[in-house]
């Protein structure tokens, strides 16, 4: 029979065996997940906490199948590493990117810089991101603030790597809240008292303009162990400066 597979494989009969028993066992893995959500998804109502378990289910998954997969090859790692060693630089130099997006996928998942639903914007791409793999993660699309904002519906795979070459920004980190201004000019001969005063009066009447300055304030505080984070200012203010011929009025909230 070990001759027999040794002609048909041209491979010796113990490897082929070792390749037949990974292959099951990545089938049988793979049906346990979608078999364990199906359970779990009957019980649970919401789509995140299945999301989220069926996360950290193939997690669980793939530690078990990385260490069985070890077992099965143990008695030929010895020749494995042999062969590995003669190969290994020109795999490295052709797995570079594979390599540090790995690398990359472990840091974001420790250090966390984002996480699943945190709105970021990294390398002109801006989306809330909606899975985070070993390897990349995906965002979903947002327009700019002057549209809105809303979503494209675009998903964007983004290499994990790039988290260390991009500049990333979270709108989530810390507070959920980033500033905003509105412009208004003004004659050179306007009553500047007066419109302030009326701007601030239409401000103050906003309900949920009024009430942010508090909710900050108190994440400001949540967050102090962890960012050196400090406003002067948390209430809406009006900057003043002249341009040209006219008045303009910084209305920051």
């Amino acid at each position: 029979m070990n001759n027999s597979i040794d002609k048909i494989f041209n491979m010796n009969a113990p490897y082929v065996f070792s390749l037949f028993q990974t292959l099951i066992l990545l089938i049988i893995v793979r049906l346990l997940s979608k078999f364990i959500t199906f359970l779990f998804a009957k019980k649970a109502k919401k789509s995140k906490s299945i999301f989220l378990f069926h996360q950290r289910l193939n997690i669980s998954l793939n530690i078990v199948s990385f260490i069985i997969i070890f077992v099965i090859w143990f008695p030929y790692l010895k020749n494995i590493m042999t062969i590995v060693s003669f190969v290994s630089a020109g795999i490295t130099i052709a797995l570079r990117e594979l390599i540090l997006n790995l690398f990359a996928g472990i840091y974001i998942k420790a250090n966390k810089p984002f996480k699943l639903e945190d709105r970021i914007s990294i390398d002109g791409v801006k989306g809330d991101v909606v899975l985070i793999n070993n390897l990349s993660f995906k965002i979903l699309e947002v327009g700019d603030r002057i549209n809105g904002e809303q979503s494209s519906g675009l998903i964007i795979n983004v290499p994990n790597s790039f988290i260390f070459s991009k500049t990333l920004k979270n709108y989530n980190t810390a507070f959920k809240y980033i500033w905003d201004e509105i412009t208004i000019k003004l004659n050179l001969n306007a009553d500047l008292e007066k419109n302030k005063s009326e701007i601030m009066d239409i401000i103050s009447k906003n309900d949920i303009v009024e009430a942010i300055p508090k909710k900050m304030n108190r994440e400001i505080k949540n967050a102090s162990l962890d960012y050196r984070l400090y406003y002067n200012h948390l209430e809406p203010i009006i900057y003043t400066r002249v341009v040209d011929k006219h008045i303009e009025l910084d209305l920051r909230f």
